[in-house]
């Protein structure tokens, strides 16, 4: 879309008649849809959905999470003027049909009905035939997500960026607990484990089942593109699910968020890990946990919104 375009349009937003191209509006300005995307609940014809869910009745400590999709939207509306730095020219913008499918509705006070919503919001852009990246929220969120997903592509390789592995025991099927997702995704066979992977650990856990840890030490010590060819090689041609929890990073880098650890990744080892990635068949993704009560000047809005853009990336770079 041509600058003179752009000065015509009222909010692309909500005016745009394309869902492909850059945008050239103010920042400061318009609803704030992600990456200025239009907003749309056809998808007819869309290739890549992005969705919100602000839950966070899952959480162990702080809450705020819910308020992650809105910030993240706002932070990303710096983005979307030039194709990403670091991908050699691609620009999934303008070569793919990309949606902001807005925030799934749900009752806050009928906590036990969200899983099975979740599951059914993302099946149904899945069943849209569109993939789907979507803005959290806590980190219990995944469970269902993986479940909408593993019904269509079957049991998934799971990369999780975290400061926790999330495989905490848990067995009762009402609780919904964000430090647990990962253990019942194990359990109900939602994620192959000989392909999966644990990012940015440093937190302790008794048993892992059988996932692999790469955790933050490792990475400073060896570098983000050594893990990311580990990782590469584990996770071979198999369908992938990307869930990066923003305490993945140094709470230098995100502060706002619930559960923040120190030693963690930095911006730059992030941005390196998730570009070393590129070839990996993604096929869908997420960035939660980010609260932005205990943000500062929009840190971590803005790195979950950069986190947001390399899953696009990711999950671009194999369909050009």
């Amino acid at each position: 879309m041509a600058l003179e375009d752009a000065k015509r349009e009222v909010d692309g937003a909500v005016m745009r008649q394309d869902f492909k191209g850059l945008a050239f509006e103010n920042a400061f300005a318009g609803a704030p849809s992600f990456l200025r995307r239009r907003y749309s609940k056809d998808l007819t014809g869309v290739d890549l959905a992005i969705t919100g869910i602000g839950f966070d009745q899952a959480v162990t400590n702080r809450p705020g999470a819910r308020l992650g999709p809105r910030a993240i939207r706002a932070a990303s509306s710096l983005q979307p003027y030039d194709p990403p730095y670091g991908w050699d020219g691609f620009s999934p913008l303008e070569e793919f049909a990309i949606a902001d499918y807005g925030d799934m509705a749900f009752d806050y006070a009928q906590t036990r009905d969200v899983p099975d919503r979740i599951a059914a919001h993302v099946g149904g852009i899945l069943a849209a035939g569109a993939a789907c990246i979507v803005l959290g929220g806590d980190h219990s969120i995944t469970l269902p997500i993986l479940r909408a997903h593993a019904a269509v592509h079957g049991p998934v390789a799971l990369i999780q960026c975290d400061a926790h592995t999330d495989t905490w025991p848990d067995d009762d099927p009402n609780r919904i607990d964000h430090g647990t997702f990962c253990y019942k995704a194990v359990k109900e066979g939602l994620i192959d484990v000989a392909a999966s992977a644990h990012i940015g650990i440093r937190t302790v856990v008794a048993d892992n089942l059988g996932i692999a840890i790469h955790d933050a030490r490792e990475l400073h010590l060896r570098g983000a593109e050594a893990v990311a060819a580990d990782l590469r090689a584990r996770v071979g041609n198999r369908p992938v699910y990307l869930s990066f929890d923003i305490d993945a990073l140094d709470p230098a880098f995100a502060p706002g968020t619930g559960t923040p650890v120190w030693g963690g990744l930095s911006s730059a080892q992030a941005a390196g890990l998730l570009r070393a990635l590129a070839g990996i068949n993604l096929v869908g993704g997420d960035v939660v946990e980010v609260s932005p009560p205990f943000d500062h000047a929009e840190i971590t809005a803005v790195a979950a919104a950069h986190v947001a853009m390399e899953l696009i990336c990711l999950w671009g770079w194999t369909r050009r």
